[in-house]
């Protein structure tokens, strides 16, 4: 068994603290590791180190490096663009074929919380024994639901596949709360918790299935990595590429997918306002991690890099200010996902210094 870790996104629903080069899963978040860190330690009961694999981007390669003690720094991928989950785990499955002929994946993102790692563990190392057993399945992980949550897409469940599997009925995009709210009536719907377990040989031939011109242009590099040609002919393999994601490209059109239910504690920590769910709050309801003094506020997430800085409200209730060296975002925590079309708009506009 080994681990792809996808850590190449930014998290740009955290910005201003998320930035290209220290994205979400450099960021000490939870506890005092980073998200990437704490991504690594959870694996080292299920795989040895040797056995797991980063795959980020250039621009942020140094600071992965640099991030993970006792990590074998040539298990580190490095994409030259960036170009979907799709390309990132085929690209990562390519390696571990070079590896193992018979490897199987467990894909994971970098920047996700688990708190019962012991549980996790446990449905990880079921779910490899069921992919073993059945070499043609693509296995998902869902998380049961706690509550209408409308930043995460869904997965219904079917009948009993055997063995804690589960075949699938359909796939969801994010839904309004008014449909997350029947989701979680319905009984039969998950989080789709981005997490998959399978064959990297399998993989590959699914992605040849269902994204033919991805699938090809995997074979160049492949031919390109055995050929040892040189970065710049990586890089032009890597730009014509497809971009697509693996839920879009594959899992919502194969009909091999099954899915084990996991309730272990999950959140991918998509936004402000799911750290403030998070953390402890004091007798208003507030998480504070600043110099701050206030009268009549309640309910709000205020947090900042400099603790000499005083900062104050009066009056405001369930809002997110969030204080940087260079930056300060005010928002309400129920519109914390907006922040991602906040960052897109400071592009537009050439705040590069600020990205």
């Amino acid at each position: 068994m080994y681990a792809l870790i996808m850590a190449g996104g930014v998290g740009a629903r955290f910005w201003p603290k998320s930035r290209l080069r220290t994205p979400k899963h450099l960021l000490k978040i939870i506890n005092d590791k980073t998200m990437l860190e704490n991504t690594v330690s959870r694996l080292d009961s299920l795989i040895k180190r040797d056995d797991c694999y980063i795959i980020t981007n250039k621009e942020q390669k140094t600071n992965v490096a640099t991030n993970v003690e006792n990590f074998n720094m040539e298990n580190i991928i490095s994409e030259p663009l960036g170009r979907n989950t799709a390309a990132a785990i085929g690209y990562g499955a390519i390696k571990l074929l070079q590896k193992d002929k018979d490897a199987i994946m467990v894909v994971l993102p970098a920047d996700h919380y688990i708190k019962n790692v012991d549980e996790f563990s446990k449905i990880v190392t079921t779910a490899a024994d069921y992919c073993e057993k059945n070499d043609d399945c693509l296995i998902t992980i869902g998380i049961e639901p706690t509550h209408p949550e409308t930043g995460y897409g869904y997965i219904q469940i079917g009948k009993d596949a055997g063995y804690g599997a589960f075949e699938v009925k359909s796939f969801a995009e994010k839904p309004n709360f008014e449909t997350a709210v029947r989701f979680l009536e319905n009984g039969d719907f998950y989080w789709n918790s981005g997490m998959f377990i399978w064959k990297a040989s399998t993989i590959l031939n699914e992605i040849k299935k269902h994204i033919p011109d991805l699938f090809e242009s995997l074979m160049n590099l492949k031919q390109a990595l055995e050929d040892n040609d040189s970065n710049d002919v990586i890089e032009r393999i890597y730009s014509e590429m497809k971009s697509i994601s693996i839920d879009y490209g594959v899992m919502e059109k194969a009909e091999n997918v099954k899915v084990f239910v996991g309730d272990f504690g999950w959140s991918d920590v998509g936004s402000w306002f799911e750290i403030y769910r998070m953390k402890d709050k004091d007798s208003d309801e507030n998480v504070i991690d600043a110099n701050f003094i206030s009268v009549d506020t309640k309910g709000c997430y205020i947090v900042s890099d400099n603790k000499e800085k005083l900062i104050t409200t009066i009056g405001i209730q369930d809002m997110a200010v969030i204080d940087t060296d260079d930056s300060l975002l005010i928002t309400p925590l129920s519109r914390s996902q907006d922040v991602k079309e906040l960052v897109e708009k400071l592009k537009a506009k050439k705040y590069i210094d600020v990205l």
